[in-house]
């Protein structure tokens, strides 16, 4: 079993890198990639222990296009991302501090006793709107963390604060200068309705330098998947798969399997991964 898409709690997940990997063992994942939200510390907690199976690097960055939030995974299959990567993504973490700075004043200004400091309490090395989410229902102020977002944090919700990102094509380049894979997570998520639109930002994507389209994925339908592999198929993209596994925080999400089996990632997908990775420079 394949899974290149999950996350732990060094980002928006609730289980911790080693809970992560006795799921994977469990659940019978051969190959798995951590990919946790502008962070590699999850792979940091893992150095030096010995694993029953393959971990690929990977991390899932946080970009934007079209007045749209837009994640980009990227991955470094038999290698590391190298130092100078780090420190754009150190930035980026900083870029997400400020955010997080500005949406508790945000939702203090609503009337709600949050501090970025109890959020980051949660958060760990990322701290997300998840954590806030958490920190409004440990308060008793919302029941659920989806009622959080659909009141308070979601995209067209009052609190709501929009994060400086990189727009998608810079991102993609500056992965492909610094020897990774980028392939864009979900594409179901990018929200155009109009095939044509959709299309059209795929291929800038890929004038961009993007190497790969996430087709399976928990939020993929058999339609959604057979429209993406065509799309992959078009601009000879790989095509890659994983659950979004996020633990507590996405329960009906399974390690390995997605939504009632609805992810089933073929070996072969990784092995063209690592392929390509090899032919960019992760070696």
């Amino acid at each position: 079993m394949v899974d290149l898409h999950c996350h732990t709690n060094e980002s928006d997940g609730t289980d911790s890198p080693a809970e992560l990997i006795v799921k994977a063992i469990a659940e019978g994942v051969t190959v798995l990639s951590i990919t946790d939200h502008d962070t590699f510390a999850a792979y940091e907690a893992l150095e030096g222990c010995e694993l029953p199976l393959e971990l690929i690097q990977g991390v899932e960055i946080s970009t934007r296009a079209k007045g749209k939030s837009i994640h980009l995974l990227a991955y470094w299959p038999g290698a590391e991302a190298p130092p100078p990567f780090l420190l754009w993504l150190r930035d980026m973490q900083e870029i997400r501090r400020e955010r997080n700075r500005r949406l508790a004043e945000r939702l203090r200004s609503l009337g709600l006793p949050v501090t970025l400091e109890e959020a980051e309490a949660l958060g760990r090395t990322v701290t997300g709107r998840v954590h806030f989410a958490q920190l409004l229902q440990q308060k008793g102020i919302v029941a659920t963390i989806p009622e959080a977002f659909d009141r308070f944090i979601g995209e067209n919700a009052p609190g709501y604060v929009e994060m400086e990102d990189p727009t998608t094509s810079a991102a993609v380049r500056v992965v492909r200068e610094h020897g990774g894979v980028p392939v864009l997570a979900h594409p179901i998520r990018l929200g155009m309705r109009d095939a044509e639109k959709e299309e059209a930002f795929i291929r800038e994507q890929v004038e961009a330098g993007l190497l790969g389209l996430e087709v399976i994925h928990s939020d993929h339908d058999a339609a959604a998947r057979a429209r993406y592999a065509a799309l992959a198929a078009k601009y000879s993209l790989i095509t890659t798969g994983g659950s979004d596994y996020h633990g507590l925080v996405k329960p009906r999400v399974a390690l390995g399997s997605g939504v009632e089996g609805n992810v089933a990632v073929p070996r072969e997908w990784f092995e063209k991964l690592k392929q390509l990775g090899a032919r960019n420079g992760s070696r």
